[in-house]
C-alpha cells in the first residue's frame, strides 16, 4: 500500500467464492471505485474525494494477493461479480466510478445493475478503442511514460511482485472484450447520468473515443483534462475532483453542456 492509502481501512468481502479486497474512508453518499489494469492503487484524488464521499476501492478478483481468478468468462459477468460483492456490504444505491479497465468491467455493471446505480463516471474509458489497438505493456519506466504525461511528477510506486503481475495480465488477457457493436448497442439504452473524462495527452486510449459515448448515450457529457495523461485523476486530482464533484452533485444539471469541453488549469 502507497502512502496515499493510510487514511483508508482495508477490508474484504466474500462472494461468487471470490474473497474481495476493498479500501474505504470518507462518509456521505457512497462513491465506489473500480482500478485500472494497474491494480489497485490510491492517488491524491482519492483523498480529496474521500472528504466528500465514502469512497469505496474495490480490488477485482484476479488483481494485488488474491489467487488467480481463472472463473469470471467475460466482463459482464465479472460486472455482476462486483455489483454482487457491493450489494453484500448493503451499500443501497450508489456512484460508480471506473479507471481504464476498471470503466470496462463498470459500463457493463451499469447495463446489467443500472437501478442501483446513481451516476457513472468513466475515466479514460477503454471499453471502445480503436481498431488494432493493443493493451500496453513494458517496463515500469514505460508504462509510466504511457500512462503519464508528466511521469516525472508521479511518486514512484513499488515495484510489483512478478507473479501478482502475470495474474493481472493472464485475467485481462483471457477477457474478451465486447465488440464495439455491441458495446454501443448498450450504450444507447444506458440511461444512467455518465460522466467521460478524458486527458488530452492520453496515450493509451485516444481522447478522441470520448466523443463516441457521448454520442451514443442518452445522457452523457464529455470533458477533456487539460496536461493530463491516461491516469487523470493521479495526474490532475483538484481539476478531476472538481468535475467528478459537481457531475456527482448536479447530474442531468451538470454545468458542462453536451458540447466539446476542455478543463484548463
Amino acid at each position: 500500500m502507497t502512502a496515499t492509502a493510510t487514511a483508508f481501512a482495508e477490508a474484504f468481502v466474500d462472494f461468487d467464492g471470490f474473497r474481495i479486497r476493498y479500501l474505504e474512508a470518507g462518509a456521505g453518499s457512497p462513491l465506489v471505485w473500480l482500478h485500472g489494469g494497474g491494480g489497485l492503487h490510491l492517488s491524491r484524488a482519492h483523498e480529496l474525494l474521500a472528504e466528500r464521499y465514502r469512497v469505496i476501492a474495490l480490488e477485482v478478483p484476479g488483481f494485488g494477493n488474491s489467487v488467480a481468478n481463472e472463473r469470471s468468462p467475460s466482463y459482464p459477468v465479472l460486472g455482476a461479480t462486483m455489483a454482487g460483492a457491493v450489494k453484500t456490504l448493503g451499500l443501497g444505491r450508489f456512484n460508480l466510478w471506473g479507471t481504464s479497465f476498471g470503466s470496462i468491467v463498470a459500463l457493463w455493471w451499469a447495463i446489467g445493475d443500472a437501478a442501483a446505480i446513481d451516476a457513472l463516471v468513466l475515466e479514460a474509458p477503454a471499453a471502445i478503442v480503436p481498431e488494432g489497438a493493443v493493451r500496453p505493456s513494458g517496463t515500469p519506466e514505460e508504462m509510466r511514460r504511457r500512462l503519464f504525461a508528466h511521469p516525472e511528477r508521479q511518486p514512484i510506486r513499488p515495484a510489483e511482485d512478478p507473479a501478482v503481475v502475470a495474474r493481472m495480465r493472464a485475467l485481462m488477457g483471457r477477457l474478451p472484450r465486447p465488440s464495439r457493436a455491441e458495446t454501443e448497442a448498450q450504450l444507447a439504452e444506458l440511461q444512467v447520468p455518465t460522466l467521460v473524462v478524458f486527458g488530452t495527452e492520453d496515450a493509451v486510449v485516444p481522447a478522441e473515443m470520448g466523443r463516441v459515448y457521448r454520442e451514443k448515450m442518452p445522457n452523457c457529457h464529455y470533458v477533456l483534462v487539460y496536461d493530463a495523461g491516461h491516469e487523470v485523476g493521479a495526474e490532475r486530482p483538484e481539476a478531476f475532483v472538481s468535475l467528478v464533484s459537481d457531475f456527482l452533485a448536479r447530474r442531468e444539471a451538470f454545468i458542462v453542456n453536451a458540447n466539446n469541453s476542455l478543463l484548463h488549469p
